[in-house]
């Protein structure tokens, strides 16, 4: 094996999880060689909550500060009660975040964090960027494995001793077959997980405001000022902050629906909102119409249980390994937290790369599984109704602040194991 393939790393897909890897790479000495289907990089969605496990790491590959101008660092995560616009709880964040987890809670456009992550690939000559190329095909050879792409009718092939499939909930490397046939690969090797994405019976409901328009002057009669506020409903609920330095705010609704076209924008009856938000504050209504036309998502899942890794060399991460519900608003952090370790666990195993995966996705796993049941509870509560929104409510009412930021530091406090880590800067 050439001393090119037996260095580079291979990417399909260029979004939060593809760029990060790209950089964990390269900051631990190798090549890499990173696809993109999409004929230009575009942000899908609009905004985004990185809590410090995410922004540390950002912070360690060198693009926080090319992000910081653009985000902003909310003072607290406020829940209402979406009927009465009663504060129900508040969790600190802003300077508290920092001196308790190390590292800043921001807020910010998804195409601001592209920006900066791609700010960053600019500057490292060992990472290739390929636009409109979509990864067709995989062949795994004894000690290296091949990627087919498609660029502009013809046919480009890369080979390296790894493949990181990195390219969402729609994943297609995450079922390709190494072998090019149906079923077992090449001595038996297949691809990482044959499963289709869910959908979870939830859509999102997006929408971004000026601050200055008649819908930001609503937010701001509503909303709590410079903070993630959460309105909760049985039938709904709403998150929305500030994006773009401020001058912005990002607001997303999540109702049950039925399934639409597969993608990060549709089209849904804007009646499934309207009815969802029966009974809410006159003025919370009239922010809801003020800030249409809204963008429709459906929120789709994989099965976790599937294979993330095989032992000739392939990758899944983020949405293309465990897409889950965005509940503990965690999806973009686990994209950052699987392409930084995964990283490691290679870098600190450069002789054994099927041990390095194996262990890489043992532990991810557990990590993983307890973030989206922190989710999972999060819906439960956010959706109550009755005697156990009562339960609820009171439960917030005696939990101080800073108790409910101590509940969240085996989240936000998380940091990438020294194990691996460290001796991935020791190998190379």
């Amino acid at each position: 094996m050439d001393d090119t393939r037996s260095r580079q790393v291979i990417i399909a897909g260029a979004g939060i999880a593809g760029l990060t890897a790209a950089l964990a790479f390269s900051e631990r000495g190798y090549l890499v060689r990173l696809f993109e289907q999409a004929p230009r990089l575009e942000a899908a969605g609009a905004g985004i909550q990185l809590s410090p496990n995410a922004t540390r790491i950002l912070r360690q590959l060198g693009v926080l500060d090319r992000l910081l101008p653009a985000a902003v660092q909310p003072e607290a995560v406020v829940l209402k009660d979406a009927a009465a616009l009663r504060e129900l709880a508040r969790v600190p964040l802003g300077e508290a975040a920092e001196r308790r987890w190390e590292a800043p809670y921001l807020v910010a456009h998804r195409a601001d964090l592209q920006d900066a992550l791609m700010a960053r690939l600019t500057e490292q000559p060992d990472i290739s960027l390929v636009t409109g190329a979509r990864v067709g095909s995989i062949a795994a050879g004894a000690r290296h494995i091949t990627a087919t792409a498609e660029i502009a009718g013809k046919t480009v092939e890369a080979s390296g001793f790894l493949l990181i499939g990195a390219d969402g909930v729609w994943s297609t490397i995450r079922g390709l077959d190494p072998s090019g046939r149906n079923g077992s690969g090449r001595n038996g090797v297949s691809a990482p997980g044959k499963v289709s994405s869910q959908f979870s019976g939830e859509l999102a409901w997006r929408a971004t405001i000026g601050a200055d328009s008649a819908a930001g002057e609503a937010f701001a009669a509503v909303g709590a000022a410079g903070c993630v506020t959460a309105f909760l409903h049985p039938g709904f609920h709403l998150v929305a902050y500030p994006v773009s330095g401020g001058t912005a705010f990002n607001l997303v609704a999540f109702t049950r629906g039925e399934i639409i076209a597969e993608g990060w924008s549709g089209h849904a009856d804007p009646n499934i909102l309207a009815s969802a938000m029966r009974g809410t504050a006159a003025a919370l209504a009239r922010l809801a119409e003020d800030a249409g036309p809204w963008a429709a998502w459906p929120v789709h899942t994989v099965d976790q249980r599937q294979p993330w890794t095989t032992p000739a060399g392939i990758a899944l991460i983020g949405d293309a390994a465990h897409a889950m519900t965005p509940f503990a608003a965690q999806g973009a952090a686990m994209a950052i937290e699987d392409a930084a370790t995964l990283a490691g666990f290679v870098a600190a195993s450069p002789a054994d790369l099927a041990g390095a995966l194996a262990a890489w996705e043992k532990m991810r796993r557990r990590r993983v599984a307890q973030v989206a049941r922190r989710g999972a509870v999060n819906h439960l509560a956010w959706h109550a109704s009755g005697p156990v929104a009562v339960a609820r409510n009171l439960f917030l009412k005696l939990r101080s602040p800073e108790k409910l930021a101590a509940d969240l530091d085996w989240l936000y406090g998380w940091r990438v194991p020294e194990s691996s880590d460290n001796s991935a800067r020791h190998q190379l």
